[in-house]
């Protein structure tokens, strides 16, 4: 190995020098799959400590205005009952007192005068009213409250209102200047010293003004709160901001319908948080009243956006990224450090196990220095050169390719002036065995020539290959036609005799049953199947690109079978049929009804010698022996040519001396009839299918019939007979067909 040899060492520290940082394609996949991980990895959690965040301030805005709601709802209560000391204070008013011992004009207007100063200097106060003992409306400061008599609920001993007893009502809405005015009115009881009732008296209050007067508690004018009711709906709060979706931005509307999974969480609970899509809202339910038989509850709703939040969050948002930014490129720097110092590590151990192990490979190694002395040489080497790979140390290399001084003097001088030389070299020892070689200069380590690499490569099988491919075209180059086709027949070589006895031009997308249509396209299957079962199929073919008489072939089909027992490749060869019974030049003899015409251009000539009448009253018959039905019991080609033997006997012993019978096709008979019209021709065929059934020939045999037309050629009269052929085959009574047979009147 090259380890234990001290003179490879040199090699060794080159090829380590020649090595270099290579990117593979797993690797650069392990590196894009490790970024993506981390960039993702990085928005993910990116966009985690994002939400967090917000969510964290959205919590801690919460809890600031739960308690700043908490606050408000301790106010609104006091403010309340405030409101309660107010009334009573009223009820004890020196005026309304000398009013109602002395109920006069004057003094009922010096009341209102009073009343209505504390009306403008108060502002949640809306309005005084009097009413009389039984309910009734007497006077009030002007206002659009209604006169109308008090409900009878509270009158009477069933309120048993006195002393300092005030009765509250719940919120109501008062149409004020224009606008609707959320107001609650709080009544007392007039009473005597006897406790006797002198009427009642009746403040209104605004709910508006009671929460403007309470507005310094608020931490922020962007976060509005919402008075509604246990029914959920809204009396006071309207934000003059951007409406929020789902929540009622009218007085009167109902949040139980705009918002039923926010008002779901509310009438749960007396307090609480909501995070919506739009907004994180707080709630807190405060009691007006605390008296046993009044029962005020309502909800006091605040919320802030969520695009508020976020940009109050948005200069840490801003900073969460650059930090992230920073660690995704830090972290990805890391990585391909990290790759890198892998790729530098295995790189330098790669290029010592290649020094090492470069001359264990397949491929003959030869190190040799530059005087074209060998250094050393791998196994394969050996080998190749059939010399010991121990004798070939320090030999020459022109020695062990056994090769002339002049050669070699070629292959240096290249090698120095172009760094590399290539070619085959035949050591002409007793294998025979053909070297591919090629030399090159190894990589320059300081002063002098550099060394020489050799690699050699045995081709001989792939010479004998070649030669053998040669062989083969010179043995295809004959005067048959050949061609090799799939076992379905497509084309895949032919011979250029082929080529031009088809017309092709080199063209291989064909195949035999499209090119041979005429005689193997409705037989390809019977063909390929006794392929299968025998080997081979051999008959006459009447196909030619040109004329259809212009050729008659004997066709030889044979199977190639390959290891799973299978048609794999198909051998076909064209032969010229013997054509010894046509003379070169035509002749104008009429044959002898015995004679069996072989040729289309015998019965033509024998056609062109009928007188007119016999012509033009002349039948044509199309004899079918070799239906599809009988086929499936006949092995091979010889019975269907015996079977045609016996029927053509079997014709000529029977039919008139002036009907001549054609070898059209095997399988196939033609037969003239002059002098015959469509009936007759009819009788005959009748009479010969009998005959031949009384002597066991006549199964499955069909016969087409055509007339003869004024004007018709004989290709045109068989055209015919061929169409009556084809409704033969389809008459499954008596097998015999007509076309043509009405003469145009």
């Amino acid at each position: 190995m090259l380890k234990n040899n001290p003179s490879l060492q040199p090699l060794a520290s080159l090829l380590s020098l020649a090595q270099g940082l290579h990117w593979s394609h797993q690797r650069m996949l392990a590196v894009a799959s490790q970024l993506s991980m981390l960039v993702i990895g990085m928005i993910i959690l990116t966009h985690l400590i994002i939400t967090l965040g917000e969510r964290r301030l959205q919590e801690e805005w919460a809890t600031q205005r739960y308690s700043e709601l908490q606050t408000i709802g301790t106010l609104i209560t006091d403010k309340v009952a405030f409101q309660q000391f107010r009334t009573q204070l009223f009820a004890k008013d020196e005026l309304l007192n000398q009013y109602l011992k002395n109920p006069t004009p004057a003094s009922q207007q010096k009341l209102q005068e009073s009343w209505q100063e504390l009306v403008q200097h108060i502002p949640e106060l809306l309005g005084i009213a009097l009413f009389d003992p039984q309910g009734n409306y007497k006077f009030a400061t002007p206002a659009n409250f209604s006169q109308d008599a008090l409900p009878a609920a509270l009158l009477g001993s069933s309120r048993n209102l006195g002393g300092k007893e005030v009765f509250t009502s719940p919120l109501e809405f008062v149409p004020l200047n224009g606008i609707l005015e959320p107001y609650m009115y709080q009544m007392t009881w007039l009473e005597r010293p006897d406790q006797s009732s002198m009427g009642y008296l009746i403040t209104y209050n605004s709910m508006v003004q009671m929460l403007e007067a309470i507005k310094p508690a608020f931490s922020s004018n962007k976060s509005p709160m919402l008075v509604l009711d246990t029914q959920g709906l809204l009396y006071a709060g309207v934000s003059e901001l951007a409406p929020l979706p789902h929540i009622p931005d009218t007085l009167g509307a109902s949040l139980r319908q705009s918002y039923p999974a926010l008002w779901r969480e509310m009438s749960m609970s007396n307090f609480g948080q909501f995070h919506g899509e739009d907004a994180t809202f707080v709630y807190l339910k405060v009691e007006l009243t605390n008296q046993p038989e009044l029962r005020r509850d309502y909800f006091l709703l605040s919320y802030i956006r969520n695009d508020d939040i976020a940009s109050k969050f948005s200069q840490w948002q801003n900073i969460v990224i650059v930090a992230s930014l920073m660690l995704t490129f830090l972290a990805a720097w890391v990585i391909l450090l990290s790759h890198m110092y892998r790729l530098q590590y295995r790189s330098r151990q790669y290029s010592i196990d290649v020094a090492n192990t470069l001359f264990n490979s397949e491929v003959g190694f030869i190190l040799a220095n530059e005087q074209a002395r060998i250094i050393s040489a791998n196994p394969k080497a050996a080998e190749a050169t059939q010399v010991p790979q121990d004798e070939l140390t320090d030999r020459s290399l022109q020695r062990a390719l056994n090769i002339d001084d002049l050669t070699h003097t070629q292959i240096v001088e290249q090698v120095h002036r172009l760094g590399e030389w290539s070619g085959n070299l035949s050591l002409e020892n007793d294998k025979g065995s053909t070297l591919k070689v090629n030399v090159r200069q190894a990589p320059k380590l300081g002063r002098g020539m550099p060394n020489m690499l050799v690699t050699l490569e045995d081709i001989s099988e792939i010479i004998s290959s070649q030669n053998q491919a040669f062989l083969s075209e010179l043995l295809c180059d004959t005067t048959v036609a050949t061609a090799l086709t799939d076992a379905n027949g497509k084309l895949i070589k032919i011979n250029p005799v082929f080529d031009q006895l088809m017309q092709l031009n080199g063209d291989l997308n064909h195949d035999l049953a499209s090119l041979l249509a005429n005689d193997l396209g409705n037989q390809w299957q019977r063909i390929t199947a006794q392929i299968n079962m025998q080997g081979q199929w051999q008959g006459q073919i009447l196909s030619s690109p040109n004329l259809r008489h212009s050729n008659c072939l004997q066709a030889t089909l044979k199977g190639h079978v390959a290891a799973d027992g299978e048609i794999d490749y198909i051998i076909c060869t064209l032969e010229q049929a013997n054509d010894g019974q046509r003379g070169a030049e035509a002749r104008n003899f009429v044959p002898h009804r015995s004679t069996i015409l072989q040729h289309l251009s015998d019965l033509e000539r024998y056609f062109a010698s009928l007188s007119p009448q016999s012509r033009s009253n002349s039948s044509l018959l199309v004899m079918d022996i070799n239906p599809e039905g009988l086929l499936s019991h006949m092995s091979d080609i010889d019975q269907l040519e015996n079977r045609q033997q016996e029927v053509e006997v079997q014709l000529l012993l029977e039919i008139p001396t002036h009907y001549q019978i054609l070898h059209w096709q095997l399988g196939k008979l033609l037969l003239l009839l002059p002098d015959t019209d469509a009936t007759a021709a009819h009788h005959f065929a009748l009479n010969t299918i009998e005959k031949l059934n009384s002597n066991g020939l006549g199964e499955g045999i069909s016969i087409g019939i055509a007339s003869y037309q004024e004007g018709q050629s004989l290709e045109q009269y068989l055209s015919n007979a061929e169409v009556a052929l084809k409704r033969a085959k389809q008459n499954n009574d008596q097998n015999i067909g007509q076309a043509f047979t009405r003469h145009p009147s």
